[in-house]
C-alpha cells in the first residue's frame, strides 16, 4: 500500500509541475504564435495573391508570384550579396571577436577600459552608424576623402559608397565594426566558463599562453563558435536597417539585399503579394542554409 502511495502521489507533483509550466508558458507561446508564427503563415498566403497592400481586392494567383520569383535576376543577386556578407561576416567579426577576448581575457581586471570602449559601438544604433559613416565617407569633406587630399597635397575624391564594389565592401566593414564588440563579448562569456584550473595545469605541464589557447581553449569554445557563426550566418542574411540608410541598394543595385528589394516591392511599389513572395523565400532559404550550416558544422559539446 506504501507504494501504490507514493507512485499516486509521485503522479500528482507531476501533474502539479506540468500545471506551473503551462501557466509560465503560456504568455510566452501567445506572443510567439501571434508576432511570429502567425506573420510566417500569413506572408505565405499573401504570396499567393495580385495585392497592393491597401485595397480590400485580392486577386488569387496562385502559384505565379513564385514562378516569378524563381526567374527574378534581381532576387537571386540580392541573395549573392547576402551571402557575400555572411561569408565575410563569419569570416571578420568572429576572428576579431576571438582575438579580442583572448586580450582581455589574458589581462583581467587590467583592461576593463578596453571592454567599455569596444563595446560601445555595439551599443549605437544601427541607424546612428549608417548615418555617421555617410558623412564619414562622403566623397566631398569625408574622412578618406581628405586624409587621400593631405597626402597628396592636392585635392581627391574618393567614392566608397557611389562605386562598385566598394560599396558593398565598404558596408561588410562596417557591420564587423558595429558588431565585432557582441562577439567578444560572447567568446569573454566562454573563456569564463573554462575552469581555471584547466590553464593552471597547462602551465604545470610546461604549456604557454598560445599553447593554451591553440590546443585546450579554442577546442573547449568550439560551442560557442558554432553559436556565434549561426547568429552571424542569419543575421548576415536579413540585414536591411544600416544598408538601407546607407545606400538603399544602390549605386545600381550593388548593395541590394533580400530584406531592401522586399521593402521596395511591398512599400515603394505597393506590391504587396510579390513582396510578400520574396520575403517566404527570404524565410525558406534562410532556414535551409542555417539547418545545412548546424548539420556540417558539428563540435563535441562535452568534455
Amino acid at each position: 500500500m506504501e507504494k501504490v502511495g507514493n507512485i499516486g502521489l509521485a503522479k500528482a507533483k507531476a501533474r502539479s509541475t506540468s500545471r506551473a509550466a503551462t501557466v509560465f508558458l503560456l504568455p510566452a507561446l501567445i506572443l510567439i504564435i501571434v508576432f511570429i508564427v502567425y506573420p510566417v503563415i500569413d506572408t505565405f498566403v499573401i504570396s499567393g495573391y495580385r495585392w497592393n497592400g491597401i485595397s480590400a481586392n485580392r486577386i488569387r494567383i496562385g502559384l505565379d508570384n513564385w514562378y516569378t520569383l524563381i526567374h527574378d535576376e534581381m532576387f537571386w543577386k540580392s541573395f549573392q550579396h547576402n551571402l557575400i556578407i555572411m561569408v565575410y561576416s563569419i569570416l571578420l567579426q568572429i576572428p576579431l571577436g576571438m582575438l579580442l577576448a583572448t586580450f582581455l581575457d589574458a589581462g583581467g581586471k587590467k583592461f576593463n577600459i578596453f571592454k567599455i570602449i569596444w563595446f560601445l559601438p555595439y551599443l549605437m544604433s544601427s541607424v546612428a552608424i549608417a548615418f555617421l559613416f555617410v558623412y564619414a565617407l562622403a566623397t566631398n569633406g569625408g574622412i578618406i576623402s581628405s586624409l587621400a587630399t593631405l597626402i597628396r597635397g592636392k585635392r581627391t575624391t574618393i567614392d566608397l559608397l557611389g562605386t562598385s564594389p566598394n560599396a558593398l565592401y565598404t558596408i561588410i566593414g562596417v557591420m564587423a565594426w558595429q558588431f565585432t564588440p557582441f562577439y567578444m563579448v560572447y567568446f569573454l562569456a566562454g573563456y569564463g566558463n573554462i575552469d581555471s584550473t584547466i590553464y593552471e595545469a597547462a602551465v604545470i605541464d610546461g604549456a604557454t599562453r598560445g599553447q593554451y589557447i591553440c590546443h585546450i581553449a579554442i577546442p573547449l569554445l568550439g560551442p560557442i563558435f558554432k553559436t556565434a557563426c549561426t547568429m552571424s550566418l542569419i543575421g548576415s542574411l536579413k540585414y536591411f536597417d544600416m544598408i538601407w540608410n546607407m545606400t538603399q541598394g544602390g549605386p545600381a543595385g550593388t548593395t541590394e539585399l533580400m530584406a531592401t528589394y522586399m521593402y521596395k516591392l511591398s512599400f515603394q511599389q505597393f506590391n504587396m503579394g510579390y513582396g510578400s513572395t520574396v520575403a517566404a523565400g527570404m524565410f525558406i532559404l534562410i532556414t535551409a542554409i542555417a539547418l545545412i550550416f548546424n548539420r556540417v558544422f558539428k563540435v563535441k559539446e562535452d568534455y
